[in-house]
């Protein structure tokens, strides 16, 4: 049993238990695990990696004596001036892989600024650095960054400027103080670094905080679900939920930490917030995540609340369709985390990779291309940070009747120079009776998308994108790995591994919802996972069949349904936590049943403060409002182009290749997505009307939807 420690978290923890001899073997086994799979960087590029930052933080210092004699400052400030290097992220948690991107942030005095002094003066240093290549400045970004590799160590380098004449090579950023007088951009980047160091100070055991996090971070890309761009999760917001289970299971091995994170967050009741520590305000008076207060905070579907003041939401991009599919991996992750302790499967099992390309029919794939290597890079950087308004617009018009699946990775033809796409699956939202010849017309979304991403104020000749629908079955072959694409289509969702089954039920529920499929409905079953309508033949000209993601509605947990709920924040305490009558978490927290641990998460995952919640929370950060077309028809929709009389394809192509005009461009200016993943959300900003330029139809149409039978993926 493991010892009772300093409570770390804002509630007792729900167990004290220390790790079994089955925890160790198993945390060891996991442990070689991820060094087998190349996780750990190699000495030499550690040791690389150090010198860089030794060499950066020289840099930092010598251009800011070198601007505070520019300025006029006399020889005494010129000698005292100084400015600090700072990591934060993976660096900063120890959870890097190789070729990792280091995060870091300059600090420097009130005498240099941004603009002139971080985005002129030491990016033109840079550029005449040999060492430094593929030199980004961001200077207009929510959070104004600077992208460059050193001696092919990636760096992304923030600015911090502070009121302070000279910095400290002692300087504390973690106290409160530093904040004083500093702008918004300033206390952005900041965060960062304030993040990092306040997570590292509340969890009870580094070490396993790290291998669990390392696990996790690993497990979520082999499950297309790390991207805080694409509306999944980022690296700060993997190490908040990795940090909360060390809190609630301070003495556990990672073992247990990776069982009891997919078993908790399979419950927790979204939009509930996750919180390290007691969201406080202070003096300062800079505004914190507080739904009751404000009021676009009420619109976070999962929100996961820094620990550092001002504490914000890490993961407002998080949309209706990100958090369903995240949803159902956490699902996914439980089971077979239940089916290793039982001995009937492995680590192999948890971290096979998603089968993105076989889990749907109908795909949205985005094409981009540029002229060279650099405008192609830059290009990519602001279409990434536009995708997840698409997905966003997308269920905004087809009021979350039609989800999609972003793919957080891009994909590339090596045979087109300078060209890389991006691809979204699409569905009907599960669960929902599908009428007859419906259609989504979503040209008209297509084209606002288009507008946006054509606004990009440092478009050049030659930066195009080009918006099409296919089919699964048309999908390019140099997305599968080798350029070949799988002879046979993997199973979907359950996947053979797949060898638990659920002890509450859900087995029972899910065959009887295949039986009353057989009995009810004219379906047979093709493929695993797939069900495919045999129904009138006449009515079925042109019916696009969904592949659906074979995970049976029972199997998604009751914690979904919150994010349309209206909920309350009036009893949320001084510490963000209600009380549940009759249940007592020091009592629980001393039996060592399944059935008590079950009820001391309940009472986690349910008590911190509920969120006020709207059907469509997302409609605050779309831009516009362009009406979306939906038909509903029994008749077959003919396209400009040929239909086959046996499948409408519905693969008509909407295509940009020419900019939009510079005087649209010019209105909006640059917006991205900042690598720090800390930011709050960007201040709505006025769009103008949409381009009206004949395109052909882009139309996706559903005639047939049946829910798959079995598993979840």
């Amino acid at each position: 049993m493991g010892t009772k420690g300093q409570q770390l978290g804002i509630t007792e923890p729900i167990s004290w238990s220390g790790p079994t001899d089955y925890d160790i073997v198993k945390t060891r086994e996991l442990e070689k695990y991820l060094v087998d799979v190349g996780l750990h960087e190699s000495q030499e590029e550690a040791v690389s990696r150090e010198e860089v930052l030794g060499r950066l933080d020289q840099i930092v210092k010598i251009w800011v004596k070198s601007i505070s004699r520019a300025k006029g400052l006399n020889e005494q400030l010129v000698h005292e001036a100084n400015a600090k290097i700072f990591t934060f992220g993976s660096y900063r948690l120890g959870v890097h892989g190789p070729g990792a991107d280091v995060d870091t942030l300059c600090v420097g005095p009130r005498h240099a600024t941004r603009e002139d002094d971080f985005f002129g003066e030491l990016y033109r240093m840079l550029l005449e650095m040999p060492e430094v290549t593929e030199l980004h400045p961001v200077p207009d970004a929510h959070v104004p960054v600077m992208k460059f590799k050193f001696k092919r160590v990636s760096i992304d380098l923030l600015y911090a400027k502070l009121s302070l004449w000279v910095i400290p090579e002692d300087l504390d950023i973690s106290q409160d103080s530093i904040l004083q007088s500093a702008d918004e951009q300033t206390v952005r980047s900041l965060n960062g670094c304030r993040v990092t160091d306040q997570i590292l100070r509340l969890v009870p055991n580094i070490q396993s905080f790290r291998t669990t996090l390392r696990c996790m971070r690993f497990w979520a890309k082999r499950r297309g679900v790390y991207s805080n761009v694409a509306g999944f999760l980022g690296g700060i917001n993997w190490a908040l939920l990795v940090a909360r289970i060390c809190q609630l299971y301070p003495n556990a091995l990672p073992n247990m930490l990776v069982s009891r994170f997919f078993r908790v967050y399979t419950q927790w009741r979204w939009p509930n917030p996750v919180v390290l520590c007691d969201i406080e305000e202070r003096s300062l008076g800079l505004q914190v995540w507080d739904p009751r207060r404000n009021y676009k905070d009420r619109f976070h579907l999962m929100p996961i609340i820094t620990p550092a003041y001002p504490s914000m939401n890490s993961s407002y991009n998080v949309s209706s369709s990100t958090l369903r599919i995240m949803t159902e991996e956490f699902q996914r992750g439980s089971e077979i985390c239940e089916a290793m302790e039982a001995n009937k499967t492995t680590w192999d099992t948890l971290f096979e990779y998603h089968p993105f390309f076989e889990a749907y029919k109908n795909y949205l794939q985005i094409e981009i291309a540029a002229v060279d290597e650099d405008d192609l890079r830059k290009w990519k950087g602001w279409v990434e940070s536009r995708l997840r308004q698409l997905t966003l617009k997308i269920e905004k018009y087809t009021f979350n009747m039609l989800q999609c699946h972003p793919h957080p990775g891009e994909f590339s033809d090596k045979s087109k120079p300078f060209h890389c796409c991006y691809f979204m699956g699409l569905q009907r939202q599960q669960g929902v009776q599908a009428n007859e010849s419906e259609q989504f017309d979503i040209r008209a979304t297509v084209d606002e998308f288009k507008v946006s991403v054509g606004m990009y104020t440092l478009w050049k000749p030659g930066m195009e994108i080009h918006v099409s629908h296919v089919k699964r079955r048309s999908i390019p072959s140099f997305v599968f790995p080798g350029g070949i694409r799988p002879l046979r289509p993997a199973k979907i969702a359950g996947e053979s591994k797949r060898v638990a089954e659920p002890s509450d039920g859900t087995h029972e529920r899910t065959e009887d919802h295949k039986r009353r499929k057989r009995e009810g409905t004219n379906c047979l079953t093709s493929s695993p996972g797939v069900l495919m309508n045999v129904g009138n033949e006449e009515q079925n000209i042109g019916a696009t069949v969904l592949t659906l993601d074979g995970v049976s509605s029972s199997h998604i947990s009751e914690c979904y349904k919150s994010p349309v709920e209206t909920l309350s924040y009036d009893n949320w305490g001084s510490n963000g936590v209600t009380s549940t009558p009759g249940v007592s978490c020091t009592a629980i927290g001393s039996l060592s049943s399944k059935e008590a641990e079950e009820l001391a998460i309940e009472k986690i995952v349910f008590d911190p403060f509920c969120a006020h919640q709207s059907p469509a929370p997302e409609l605050e950060e779309l831009d516009g409002d362009v009406k979306c077309k939906i038909e509903c028809t029994n008749e077959i929709t003919t396209d400009t182009r040929a239909e086959s009389s046996t499948h409408i394809e519905a693969d008509a192509v909407a295509t940009v290749s020419e900019p939009v005009p510079k005087n649209l461009r010019a209105i909006v200016g640059l917006e991205e997505l900042e690598p720090s993943e800390l930011m709050a959300p960007m201040p709505s900003q006025v769009q103008p009307a949409l381009m009206t330029q004949e395109k052909p139809l882009l139309r996706i149409k559903f005639t047939s939807f049946a829910k798959a039978a079995g598993g979840s993926s």
